[in-house]
């Protein structure tokens, strides 16, 4: 049995092909037209999904798309009609989108595919909770979903067991606590439902001095987990705005521009902000806990991206066992779908569990070395034991090496297949990376990749986090040993690597081991700021020559930068666009 989930026409579109209950492939439509992003329909990633099954359109049995539109389409319409005339501008901007487009989606959908079925929509926060439970270890486990806003719900709570899902209850539209982190980063200066983890990034820098006022004024809070927020101070129910002006007055500064310096009263926000967000997600898990009675917790929805605010969950909650996949967002939604369609709607077994993130394009040596000879670029090619030595060799000379490996990897991070990787020991390696590699915020961390069974030495958590979705504290004994990858508060973002989910990687990481006594590498997604994570081996070289990598592997392929004469003409003015350079803090 063949099914097709699809995500799309908000942010990260994406598509996703179950075959017999088990993922074949996955992919976010971002990656192939290289639009960071891209909400237009997925059709590179649908047809790598049907190209990666080996089928065509004609061979699918069901197609899901991840939310109801008819659902949305009245939560507008609702909010408008209750805002009117305030609402007025907006309506007459939205609403011709809607009549054309948005509605007509199962239309769309058919139309652009070829496709003569019915097209089946199961609820937002739906396609959120199964696209954790449905693909995780448990047979029985609570759920949590949080994001911006879905059709009305902007967080739910259920249980999940077996090949079934109950949702219990739900936070409605406009009181969203992803809505109001969303104001903060308009406000802060950052892009919204794409910058939000700079926010994060930005917090420990600051003090929480905001606090009090926003759970005083914007926030009211309650020991469920529930709340309102004051909507005198967020026009976005009836505008296309995130916050007013009474917003800024009671923060008493205007918002930051995107090109203006960052000050202390910008950290401080950004610490108030993520430690309400922390509070409420800390609230709803525990009284969760209490309610569901069991040891085993799901997350989903693009708030729960939030790995600060995971790792108090892991910790404080009350939960044993935990569960997010890294696509939590909405590109996890065409996972979400796909799976309940074939597990609940048609009431199969659950027959698969997620191991990796690894769904997405691959290329061959053969591919690989077509495109190399095609530009006519000096390359040394190595066996499998070569390269792993010659990755970690570099990497101990500190040397700044992009890996390209087998297939991209689904979600917005980079685990080991589309990474940067560099030497965590060297203290200056994190300004390095960012300043002169990435071209972005100096104040960003990067993440560290560990060999899971060594994970308990360098950090203090004691469970796996493959997909970068828990933040835990460096131990004091190791702080000054991985620098790079240590934040300003003694924290990291953890990904824990094992033999079983990326043997290469582990390779790396066990040779690199062998000759430092670190088990650690600095990894950061192989991309330029602004721009997706690589795909192709053509995004790959370009990314390489346009940015101060020292080597690029792809494949069984070594490249140095000093042999490529075409790099020189790359100057980091000449490429990149002034809202890119690195923003200097104040």
């Amino acid at each position: 049995m063949n099914i097709l989930g699809i995500s799309a026409f908000y942010h990260d579109s994406a598509a996703c092909l179950i075959q017999d209950g088990r993922i074949v492939a996955c992919a976010q439509e971002e990656r192939f037209t290289r639009n960071k992003h891209d909400f237009s329909f997925p059709i590179n990633a649908v047809n790598y999904c049907l190209k990666e099954g080996k089928i065509a359109v004609s061979d699918l049995d069901y197609v899901g798309f991840y939310e109801k539109p008819f659902l949305k389409f009245e939560r507008i319409l609702y909010s408008y009609l209750a805002n009117f005339p305030l609402s007025y501008k907006a309506f007459l901007k939205a609403l011709p989108f809607w009549l054309k487009e948005k509605i007509w989606i199962p239309h769309r959908i058919r139309k652009e595919l070829g496709y003569e079925k019915d097209v089946l929509m199961i609820e937002h926060h739906l396609s959120h909770a199964a696209s954790s439970f449905l693909v995780s270890p448990f047979r029985e486990a609570a759920i949590l979903t949080i994001d911006g806003v879905g059709e009305w719900a902007v967080a739910t709570y259920g249980i999940g067991r077996e090949n079934q899902i109950q949702l219990l209850k739900e936070q409605k539209f406009p009181h969203s606590l992803g809505l109001l982190y969303n104001a903060f980063t308009y406000y802060l200066g950052f892009q919204v439902n794409s910058d939000e983890y700079k926010v994060m990034g930005l917090a420990p820098y600051g003090r929480p001095v905001y606090t009090d006022l926003i759970c005083r004024e914007l926030v009211d809070l309650k020991e469920d987990g529930s709340f309102q927020l004051n909507m005198k101070y967020f026009p976005y129910d009836f505008s296309l705005s995130m916050m007013n002006q009474e917003f800024v007055d009671l923060f008493q500064t205007p918002p930051r521009l995107s090109s203006e310096p960052i000050q202390q009263r910008h950290m401080d926000l950004a610490a108030s902000i993520q430690k309400v967000a922390e509070e409420i997600m800390l609230k709803m898990a525990r009284h969760l806990c209490e309610e569901a009675g069991l040891p085993n917790l799901c997350l989903a929805g693009g708030v729960t991206l939030n790995c600060v605010a995971n790792g108090r969950i892991l910790r404080e909650s009350g939960f044993k066992n935990f569960f997010i996949q890294p696509a939590a967002g909405d590109a996890g939604g065409a996972v979400g779908v796909a799976a309940y369609l074939y597990c609940t709607l048609l009431n199969n077994p659950r027959n698969f569990v997620w191991e990796h993130a690894l769904w997405g394009p691959e290329f061959s040596d053969a591919e690989i070395e077509q495109f190399l000879k095609e530009r006519n670029l000096p390359y040394q090619e190595a066996s499998q034991a070569i390269l792993i030595a010659s990755a970690a060799r570099l990497l101990t000379q500190g040397k700044v090496i992009g890996w390209f490996q087998g297939r991209t990897e689904f979600g917005p991070r980079a685990l080991g297949n589309r990474s940067i990787l560099a030497d965590p020991r060297n203290s200056e390696m994190k300004d390095i990376v960012n300043k002169k590699i990435k071209f972005r915020e100096e104040f960003r961390p990067f993440a560290p990749a560990i060999l899971e069974e060594r994970v308990s030495d360098y950090f203090e958590i004691d469970c796996p986090s493959p997909y970068m979705l828990l933040v835990a504290q460096v131990r004091p004994d190791k702080k000054d040993k991985i620098p790079a990858v240590t934040h300003v508060d003694g924290s990291a973002r953890i990904q824990t690597v094992s033999q079983s989910e990326n043997g290469l990687f582990y390779s790396v990481l066990k040779e690199f081991e062998r000759l430092t006594g670190c088990p650690v590498l600095l990894n950061t997604s192989f991309n330029l700021k602004g721009e997706p994570i690589v795909c192709t081996p053509q995004d790959a070289y370009f990314t390489f020559i346009r940015s101060g990598l020292d080597y690029l592997i792809m494949g069984s392929y070594i490249l140095d930068k000093k042999d490529i004469k075409e790099a020189e003409q790359f100057v980091e003015k000449k490429v990149l666009p002034e809202e890119t350079k690195t923003i200097t803090i104040r």
